[in-house]
């Protein structure tokens, strides 16, 4: 056999045993093609695999949506409340004016303005690092604010905020982390609690404060924020917090 044969059946035999390679890669392309068609028409467009930031704008979105829905209701059924009220007015053996605007005043349920007195309560400087001394003592708690709360109703307080919210005998003050939540909107600091009523009266009330005596020593000793001021007339929005009590069960 000549050395031309030998080449001929040497390429022949090479054709030979590439032509299954091709077909399979004709094939894995052909599989290709169909899947991104069926993938095409499955999504109509869209992205199949949406980023979790997406989903999360949209779900942000949905709840804002919702709470503005929410507030809106809330708002036609107080509307529908007053308008029952003034309609019960006129009834022969229905409350007068004068005691439903009473027990209006008494729910908070009523935008009020007069003289006032605000506390502001601020944590420590970052700075004050005192040997010894828990860096919890340092911060402004629930029971701080509370304290302030209780000395400005002993004291005749008339209505009263919390870091502008309008607070009742319903409202919870409580720490979440290293915020103070009311009426489930957490704040930091500083914490605002104003009062309306009898400025020497306000103010007395929160220097006999035994609480707030020792509050003092630390604002004192370790520059806690406590500051008091007067406001010749401040303006109270209605209270818009929970209208219900909510019994807390223990487990056994």
């Amino acid at each position: 056999m000549s050395a031309r044969e030998v080449l001929e059946r040497a390429r022949a035999a090479a054709r030979e045993s590439a032509s299954p390679k091709r077909i399979a890669t004709a094939a894995v392309c052909v599989l290709a093609g169909l899947m991104m068609a069926i993938g095409a028409t499955a999504s109509r467009g869209n992205d199949l695999r949406p980023a979790r930031t997406t989903e999360l704008i949209g779900l942000v979105r949905a709840e804002t949506d919702r709470a503005d829905a929410l507030r809106k209701q809330a708002a036609a059924l107080r509307d529908e409340v007053d308008n029952l009220t003034q309609a019960r007015t006129g009834a022969a053996q229905g409350p007068s004016v004068t005691e439903l605007q009473a027990a209006a005043e008494i729910a908070a349920a009523t935008p009020v303005a007069g003289p006032s007195v605000t506390v502001t309560l601020t944590d420590a400087p970052a700075t004050v690092q005192p040997a010894g001394v828990d860096e919890d003592l340092l911060v402004v708690h629930q029971q701080d604010i509370q304290a302030v709360v209780n000395a400005l109703w002993a004291s005749g307080a008339e209505a009263m905020t919390v870091q502008g919210q309008r607070v009742g005998s319903r409202t919870g003050i409580k720490c979440v982390g290293n915020t103070v939540v009311v009426h489930g909107v957490p704040y930091a600091p500083p914490y605002i609690i104003t009062a309306i009523g009898d400025h020497a009266r306000l103010e007395q009330g929160l220097r006999d404060s035994d609480y707030l005596r020792v509050y003092r020593q630390y604002v004192d000793a370790y520059r806690l924020g406590y500051d008091v001021t007067r406001q010749a007339r401040t303006e109270m929005p209605a209270y818009t917090g929970p209208a219900t009590f909510v019994k807390a069960v223990a487990q056994r």
